[in-house]
C-alpha cells in the first residue's frame, strides 16, 4: 500500500486523502514524498474514537502545501479509507480498509482496489461529491483547534495480546538471571563451536543497539573463566559495561574491578579496562601475558591503532573475542585478519530491525547548505561560513520540517571542528524550535567524563 500511494504521487497533480485514523509513523513514512509534492493536497480525517493523537494532528499541520480538515464528532461515525489522485487526464482512486497507518501500509492484511477513470466520468463525479460532502461538513486543522483537542483527548488503552499466564523461571535461578533472546542464543551456540573446533579467536559483528554487551556477557557467563580483561576505548563506557555484567554474571561486587586513571585494581576476577591506561608501557610490563585466560574487546574495529595492537601482542589468552557493529574500515586495516577469519555470528541491522530487536526509524537525507551564490558550505568550509547565519536558519527550519512537531526537540549534533561546536551552540541557544527556545551544549574530549556524564543525563532529562 505504501508503493501504491508513493508511486501514485510521483504521477499526480492534485491527490485528497479521506481517512480515519492517521498516526504520525505514517507521515514520516510518507514525508518526503509530500515535502517534494508540488501539486495540491488535501488531507480528510477525523476525531472518531480519539485514536488520532495531538501529536499526528501537529504533524499533519507542519507539511507544507497540504490542507488538512476535521470531521466532527457530532455528524455521523466518519470510518472512511480513501485515496485519490488526479492526473492530467484521468482520475486514480485507491480505496478499501486502509487507514493512514504504518502498519496498514507495510504489514496488515488489508483489501484494497485501485483503479481509474476518465475526469467525465460518473464514478469520478461521485467521489468529487463525497469529497466535497466531507469538506463541508469539516473544519480547518489549526493550532488552536490541536491545542484544544490535546486537553482533553486520551490514550487508547492497548489490548493484551496473549495468554494472562506467566511462565516463570524456576527457583534454583539466581534472582535477576539473564536469558539471552533468540539471535543471542544462535550467536552463543555459534561461538562455541567455534571454540569445541580448537579456535582460540573470534569476532562477533552485532550492529548498535542489539545489546552486545550483554551477549559478551552471557558468553563470559557460559566459559566460566578464572579471569577476564574488558578492553574499551573510552572510559565512559566502563561503568555501564560492569553494570550489565554484575547483573548476567550474578557475581559479588568484589569480583569486578577497574583499570583507568588512578584505579589499578588488576587484582579482581573481571577488570575493565581502558586501552589507553593499558597500553602504557608500565602498565603493561606489570602484566603477565597469562595473566587473563579470556579477553574481550569492545569496538574491535579501532584494532588497527597501534595501541590494541600492542597490547594483543602481549596478552596470550585462552580466548580472544572481538565485539564490533562496524568492523568495515577505510584505513585498509583487516579486523578478520586479526581474529583468523573467525566470524561466528552476525547481527547486522537490517536482520535485527526484522527481528523486532530495536526501534523503528526513519532516516532523511538533508542537503548541505548552498548559498545563493552557487557556494557548497561544508565540513571544510572556514569557520566563519559554517556558522553562518544563513547556514543556522538552514539548519533550524530541517529541525522544524523533520523533527517532531509540537514536541521540544532533542537530538546530536556532530560538528567537524571543536570550535565550530562551541559557537554554534551558542547561535542555537539564541534560536527557537516551533516557538521552543532551544538549549544546547557543546561538548568535546577536552571535557570530564563527569561533564559529559551530566551532559547526557540532561539530554535524557529533557
Amino acid at each position: 500500500m505504501l508503493k501504491a500511494i508513493l508511486d501514485e504521487l510521483k504521477r499526480s497533480r492534485n491527490f485528497v486523502f479521506s481517512v480515519a485514523f492517521i498516526t504520525p509513523s505514517a507521515i514520516a513514512l510518507l514525508k518526503q514524498a509530500l515535502l517534494d509534492y508540488r501539486g495540491m493536497g488535501t488531507i480528510i480525517t477525523s476525531t472518531y474514537l480519539g485514536f488520532n493523537s495531538p501529536a499526528a494532528f501537529r504533524e499533519l499541520l507542519n507539511l507544507d502545501g497540504v490542507d488538512v480538515y476535521v470531521y466532527p464528532d457530532s455528524a455521523a461515525g466518519f470510518h472512511a479509507k480513501g485515496y485519490i489522485f488526479e492526473q492530467e487526464s484521468s482520475t486514480t482512486a485507491i480505496v478499501g480498509s486502509s487507514n493512514l497507518t504504518a502498519s496498514a501500509m507495510l504489514r496488515n492484511q488489508e483489501w484494497n482496489l485501485r483503479f481509474s477513470a476518465l475526469p467525465d466520468g460518473d464514478i469520478v463525479q461521485q467521489l468529487k461529491r463525497a469529497v466535497q460532502a466531507h469538506m463541508d461538513a469539516s473544519t480547518n486543522l489549526t493550532r488552536k483547534w490541536i491545542d484544544e483537542y490535546a486537553l482533553t483527548w486520551a490514550p487508547q488503552p492497548q489490548a493484551f495480546q496473549g495468554s494472562t499466564s506467566v511462565e516463570l523461571p524456576g527457583d534454583e535461578l539466581p534472582m535477576g538471571r539473564i536469558f539471552p533472546n533468540s539471535m543471542q542464543v544462535e550467536a552463543l551456540a555459534e561461538i562455541q563451536t567455534l571454540r569445541d573446533a580448537g579456535e582460540s579467536r573470534a569476532v562477533v559483528i552485532s550492529a548498535t543497539g542489539t545489546g552486545k554487551t550483554i551477549l559478551s556477557a552471557l558468553d563470559v557467563r557460559a566459559y566460566a573463566p578464572e579471569r577476564m580483561l574488558f578492553v574499551v576505548h573510552r572510559e565512559q563506557i566502563l561503568d555501564r559495561a560492569i553494570d550489565e555484567f554484575k547483573r548476567v554474571l550474578s557475581a559479588p561486587d568484589s569480583d569486578f574491578g577497574k583499570f583507568v586513571g588512578s584505579k589499578k585494581e588488576l587484582d579482581r576476577r573481571y577488570v575493565f579496562a581502558s586501552i589507553q591506561s593499558l597500553s602504557r608501557p608500565e602498565n603493561l610490563r606489570a602484566i603477565e601475558p597469562d595473566a587473563f585466560d579470556y579477553v574481550l574487546i569492545d569496538e574491535v574495529h579501532r584494532a588497527g591503532a597501534a595501541s590494541y595492537r600492542t597490547l594483543i601482542d602481549h596478552l596470550e589468552p585462552a580466548f580472544l573475542l572481538g565485539m564490533t557493529a562496524t568492523p568495515e574500515r577505510t584505513d585498509e586495516f583487516n579486523v578478520f585478519e586479526l581474529f583468523d577469519f573467525n566470524v561466528p555470528y552476525e547481527i547486522r541491522l537490517q536482520k535485527a530491525l526484522e527481528a523486532d530487536m530495536l526501534a523503528p526509524f526513519h532516516y532523511y537525507g538533508v542537503t548541505d547548505y548552498i548559498k545563493s551564490t552557487g557556494e557548497v558550505i561544508d565540513q571544510v568550509s572556514d569557520l566563519s561560513r559554517l556558522v553562518a547565519s544563513e547556514r543556522v536558519d538552514h539548519l533550524v527550519s530541517t529541525i522544524e520540517k523533520y523533527g517532531h512537531a509540537g514536541v521540544p526537540v532533542k537530538g546530536l549534533i556532530f560538528c567537524s571542528k571543536n570550535a565550530e561546536a562551541a559557537e554554534l551552540s551558542g547561535i542555537l541557544n539564541n534560536r527557537a524550535v516551533h516557538g521552543r527556545q532551544l538549549r544546547t551544549r557543546a561538548l568535546s574530549g577536552k571535557h570530564s567524563v563527569e561533564e559529559r556524564e551530566l551532559a547526557v543525563q540532561m539530554l535524557e532529562r529533557g
